[in-house]
């Protein structure tokens, strides 16, 4: 149960004529409790509705959605307010900066938003007098927070940052300007956390109980998993104000996997605080499904959906989903994250949902390509490299777990690709399951590296003999592969691999003999009384040749006279060599039936 960037965009604007309600209505806003902001900021602007302050903020509370998402019916409520206001008030620059906000939110021309902005600036901007040439630091700021609201495709944060950057030397107190600055900087990607990191440090030295900055840097040590700085900076925005929903439920999340009983006491600290509404009750039902209570978790569930409809709280989908499937009914957990994934907004989706996607459709063979077009919308919705390393590697191993090796494989190469250096263990899977995926190929080109990052184990030699005797019936290619693992056994330990060498040996051999006898079958296998041989003769005593040479081979590796295996290839070699002597010089015998060949 995600909680949207947007609701982050709230922090309080240090301006002076501000009136009581307005600044409520904002600190409602900073807590996301954005409900209760909607309701006071109204009536502030009920009874002001010419304050072009008290009509900007209310606008914001609409962009501000519903703490989950911002619909085009909030978009388009913001829209006609800010209209309203500038057919009544004229081309106000509080009203401007709505305006361009309200554009860069229906996703429209970036550079007529970035006009109203310039527009805002410099009719707020003094021609005369000890502020001349100053634009207004409170306008500055509010085109920061427009730039930086949205996803990494709304607005233009860098354009933010620079005015947020003017803001803040002209205004020396105000701490919202570096939040801004913050979440600009982490708009644009995980390589600008440390700048962020600094932006909410200055925010924190202006204002050293805010919480807001606290958190948000919390949350950036939490997508980092280093647990001891973002429990030290969440514990620090607590200390701030212990009536900061955002860091309740932030750890309600982070340790609802880790550890339910002290989840449930951060989901409790978070209901008490929040706003109340209907999606508490969706929290309250994850957890009891969390806790392992799925009967009771379906039955709040079910009581929620019954009270508000499962379109008012989408994410009821995916506590059905994760409950049937615990329970046992694939079928009904596959209707309901299906049904999830398809109509639920952006903003509700998180990148687990998509994981518990792959691991339904899993259990229903010829769903692969649907399952691993889940994984890729994951990805994008999860820029930390670890998470998506992990969540890679979960789908590749429920792939496994389904016998969908070919899938399996596909993710797992992905995983290791985006890893960079392998672990012993990530070579073993690998190479394991390219040669369960009867990828033989693969497991050759896996197990060489393997071969090389960890000479001293056996299972990439293994795996690299078996998947060569393994891939077809050439057995030219399996000879050459033969011969590059006894180049690696030679290397690495000549005693250690010796037996293993002979026995590749000992393939060959047989291979070149049993050659060597099918080609004197042939019918153009010829000497005529003058001692003149055909092609397949040749071709005869050229296999019979490299016979030879694979025993001398054998013989190097067992030299000592007498020894069994030395024993074998000098048998061997001898028959061999009676027939290369008899049919290399053949002379009058004629065309005779020749030695006797075999090993």
């Amino acid at each position: 149960m995600k909680k949207s960037v947007a609701l982050m965009f709230a922090a309080v604007f240090a301006v002076q004529c501000l009136t009581a309600q307005v600044a409520e209505g904002i600190k409602l806003l900073h807590y996301e409790k954005n409900k209760s902001a909607k309701e006071v900021l109204q009536k502030n602007y009920d009874a002001n509705s010419k304050d072009p302050q008290a009509i900007y903020w209310l606008g914001q509370a609409f962009l501000a959605g519903n703490g989950i998402e911002v619909s085009k019916e909030d978009v388009a409520a913001a829209k006609a307010l800010y209209q309203k206001g500038l057919q009544e008030l004229g081309s106000d620059a509080w009203l401007l900066v709505g305006m361009g906000h309200v554009e860069i939110r229906e996703g429209g021309d970036l550079n007529s938003a970035k006009q109203k902005f310039e527009q805002a600036i410099t009719a707020t901007t003094p021609t005369k007098g000890k502020n001349r040439g100053k634009p207004d630091a409170g306008i500055l700021t509010a085109i920061g927070r427009a730039n930086a609201d949205g996803d990494s495709k709304m607005g233009d944060p860098l354009y933010g940052i620079e005015k947020l950057k003017q803001a803040g030397t002209l205004d020396l107190i105000n701490p919202d300007i570096f939040i801004y600055m913050g979440i600009s900087y982490q708009k644009m990607g995980g390589e600008n956390g440390g700048e962020a990191v600094k932006a909410y440090t200055e925010a924190i030295a202006r204002d050293p109980k805010n919480a807001l900055a606290m958190f948000r840097i919390g949350l950036i040590y939490r997508s980092q998993n280093n647990e001891e700085l973002f429990n030290q900076y969440f514990d620090n925005a607590k200390t701030a104000d212990p009536a900061f929903p955002p860091v309740y439920y932030a750890l309600y999340l982070y340790y609802s996997e880790r550890d339910v009983t002290r989840a449930k006491g951060y989901l409790d600290q978070y209901v008490q605080s929040a706003d109340k509404d209907s999606r508490n009750e969706l929290y309250q039902a994850d957890y009891l499904f969390r806790a392992g209570k799925y009967d009771e978790s379906l039955a709040k569930a079910k009581e929620l959906e019954a009270a508000v409809g499962l379109k008012a709280v989408p994410r009821l989908g995916v506590v059905y989903a994760y409950n049937y499937l615990r329970k046992g009914d694939s079928l009904s957990s596959k209707k309901y994250i299906e049904e999830f994934l398809a109509t639920a907004p952006a903003t509700e989706i998180q990148a687990s949902d998509y994981k518990l996607g792959v691991e339904v459709l899993t259990k229903f063979p010829g769903n692969e390509t649907v399952a691993s077009s889940y994984i890729e919308k994951a990805l994008l919705a999860d820029t930390v490299k670890a998470n998506r390393v992990a969540l890679i590697n979960a789908a590749a191993d429920m792939f496994g777990k389904a016998k969908s090796y070919n899938a399996q494989l596909s993710w797992m190469k992905k995983g290791m690709e985006l890893k960079g250096e392998l672990t012993e263990f990530d070579h073993y899977k690998l190479t394991s399951s390219a040669f369960a995926a009867k990828a033989y190929d693969q497991v050759i080109e896996f197990a060489k590296p393997y071969m090389a990052a960890h000479p001293d184990k056996p299972q990439p030699y293994s795996f690299f003999k078996r998947a060569t005797m393994a891939n077809g019936t050439d057995t030219a290619v399996i000879i050459s592969n033969l011969n590059y693992l006894d180049s690696v056994y030679a290397t690495v330990d000549l005693e250690k691999h010796r037996k293993s060498i002979f026995l590749d040996e000992y393939f060959k051999i047989n291979y070149y003999v049993n050659l060597f006898n099918e080609i004197k079958k042939r019918p153009d296998f010829k000497i005529t009384t003058k001692g003149d041989r055909s092609p397949a003769v040749d071709e005869f005593l050229a296999t019979c040749q490299k016979a030879i040479e694979v025993a001398d081979k054998m013989l190097a590796l067992y030299p000592t006279a007498g020894e069994e295996n030395n024993k074998f290839a000098q048998d061997v070699k001898a028959t061999i060599q009676k027939n290369i002597d008899y049919y290399s010089n053949p002379g009058a015998k004629g065309n005779a039936s020749g030695a006797k060949t075999g090993s």
